[in-house]
């Protein structure tokens, strides 16, 4: 697949490593799916559709013999949730738009993905995300933010917020679609019963 016809570091992504993975009882971002560490499923995706890769975790040691040498590494200073962390990451990242992921997507299909990117050059400039949204609620590990949008993230993360569902509730933010199949890639696992589920 061609990767976007955006100018150099004009997208990149950002996979969120930092989570303690509490409900799943094991690092989720070390759990083989179908033989791939589910970080290095999501890092191979992100790598075809963006001209550069950044994992922001408090331990790149860990992940660092899974993924190649080529990937950008940002440090975590402190893991308050996904919402900080994005804040941290755009702090070290100069691009246009980020395409943020959690890395714990294991079915992210390059094609869907790819369709979004195509996307983004036809969003007016007051739109600062581009997420899919399902009933009114958003899936936003698996969205695009312009560097823009940090103003309005440090405002919600100074108030002690700490809720991608009130920051998008707050900001210009154009929705996609989710049918069957964008669905279906966009399930996550939290928990062992998660992975059972998705594997079954």
């Amino acid at each position: 697949m061609n990767k976007s016809s955006f100018a150099k570091n004009h997208l990149v992504a950002l996979i969120l490593a930092g989570g303690k993975s509490s409900r799943m009882g094991e690092d989720k971002a070390l759990i083989y799916w179908e033989s791939i560490p589910m970080l290095k499923r999501v890092y191979q995706v992100a790598n075809k559709c963006t001209e550069k890769v950044y994992i922001i975790t408090p331990w790149p040691e860990k992940y660092q013999p899974i993924l190649p040498t080529e990937c950008e590494w940002l440090t975590e200073l402190k893991t308050e949730g996904p919402l900080v962390a994005l804040d941290q990451g755009l702090t070290q990242i100069n691009s246009n738009w980020i395409l943020l992921l959690g890395c714990d997507l294991p079915l992210l299909n390059s094609d869907i993905i790819q369709t979004w990117v195509d996307q983004l050059n036809q969003l007016s400039p007051e739109i600062l995300a581009l997420v899919p949204q399902k009933y009114g609620r958003w899936e936003p590990l698996c969205g695009f933010y312009r560097q823009e949008i940090k103003i309005e993230l440090e405002k919600i993360i100074g108030r002690g917020k700490n809720s991608f569902q009130e920051l998008l509730a707050q900001i210009p933010v154009q929705a996609l679609y989710i049918d069957s199949q964008t669905g279906k890639m966009l399930f996550n696992c939290n928990t062992p019963s998660d992975l059972e589920m998705g594997m079954g």
